[in-house]
């Protein structure tokens, strides 16, 4: 039987859940997430959890946070002055908004907390620090 190897490419369906049992992605509902094995389309970890796996065969593959999103940086936490967030962005704890780095990539900031006169914000990946739990299903190889 064929083993998906690097280069291949494939069709999975995947549930990610973290420790705590909270799934925070799921594709079973969709078409399956088509990808090359090795292109960085996907997280390291399940790029690598899928090497070995043959059509229609499901595994479970627990991954640690340098194998997912990254560890969580605190020099990605930044405060500024509420009066640099354009009046229409609407505050809130936890709201998340894009904003442009000063190279123009598009990133992701998630509030932490505002006042005023300052607002506190996180641009790590929201899943960054955290381990998490994938269950694979490779469905075919295309």
């Amino acid at each position: 039987m064929r083993q998906a190897k690097m280069g291949d490419t494939v069709r999975v369906h995947y549930t990610g859940t973290l420790s705590d049992g909270t799934e925070f992605d799921s594709s079973p509902e969709r078409e399956p997430l088509e990808l090359t094995i090795g292109n960085g389309q996907v997280i390291c970890g399940i790029e690598t959890a899928l090497v070995g796996m043959s059509a229609g065969e499901t595994k479970n593959t627990i991954l640690q946070p340098k194998e997912a999103y990254g560890t969580h940086d605190p020099q990605n936490v930044h405060s500024v002055e509420r009066d640099g967030i354009p009046d229409e962005i609407e505050l809130e704890i936890g709201t998340v908004f894009e904003a442009e780095d000063s190279i123009g990539n598009q990133v992701h900031l998630q509030v932490l907390e505002f006042s005023n006169r300052r607002v506190t914000f996180d641009a790590n990946h929201p899943l960054a620090g955290r381990t998490l739990t994938v269950e694979l299903n490779l469905v075919d190889f295309v």
